[in-house]
């Protein structure tokens, strides 16, 4: 099975991209939808811990949360190591039942390719990417505020420098959401001819 990362920055078009690979019969694992699984319980308890008065009845608020991790490097480290581990064994059991159903190609998911991801971190890139001015309509749209916003790209910023230099190939998601499914199935068809990667 040839397994790829969809990875860019918030607001990015990396969500719209993951449906149109699934519209194309691509099982897809999400990331964020896994953080939220675990934030309903899983990992509720761990966070608490680390963050103290970063849940409420037994969930973490992640407002709350957000409040504290932001611009306090050593919470966020706490809250990643707790977080990432979690969500690397529920990729490990996505591909081995991807696999397991026969599938060609499945798709990671992952916000920023900066950690190890079940593949061992030698799997293909695809990068999403927006102008500028389009990305930060789109967060702000979401609810996100300028300051955390900010606080984010900032963070982001040796990341994604680092996955953009490392990507196979890159989406536009700037042009259209038919522009991006062209993409995505150009993409489809490269990876068809591609060999496979020693994980």
């Amino acid at each position: 099975m040839f397994v790829i990362g969809l990875t860019g920055s918030i607001a990015m078009g990396k969500t719209t991209t993951a449906k149109l690979f699934a519209e194309e019969g691509v099982p897809v694992h999400d990331a964020d939808a896994t953080v939220h699984r675990l934030y309903e319980g899983e990992a509720s308890g761990p966070i608490e811990a680390a963050v103290s008065g970063s849940t409420r009845d037994g969930r973490v608020d992640r407002v709350a949360l957000g409040k504290q991790v932001v611009g306090d490097p050593p919470a966020l480290r706490r809250l990643e190591a707790i977080v990432h581990p979690l969500v690397r064994n529920a990729e490990t059991r996505f591909l081995k039942d991807a696999e397991r159903a026969g599938a060609k190609v499945a798709v990671l998911d992952i916000p920023l390719l900066s950690r190890p991801a079940a593949t061992g971190g030698s799997m293909p890139r695809w990068w999403c990417r927006a102008p500028e001015a389009m990305q930060r309509t789109r967060a702000l749209e979401r609810g996100v505020s300028l300051e955390q916003l900010e606080a984010l790209l900032t963070r982001q910023m040796h990341p994604m420098r680092k996955s953009r230099r490392r990507a196979d190939f890159v989406v536009d998601s700037g042009q259209g959401i038919e522009y991006a499914r062209t993409q995505v199935r150009q993409i489809l068809a490269a990876v068809a001819k591609m060999p496979r990667r020693k994980k």
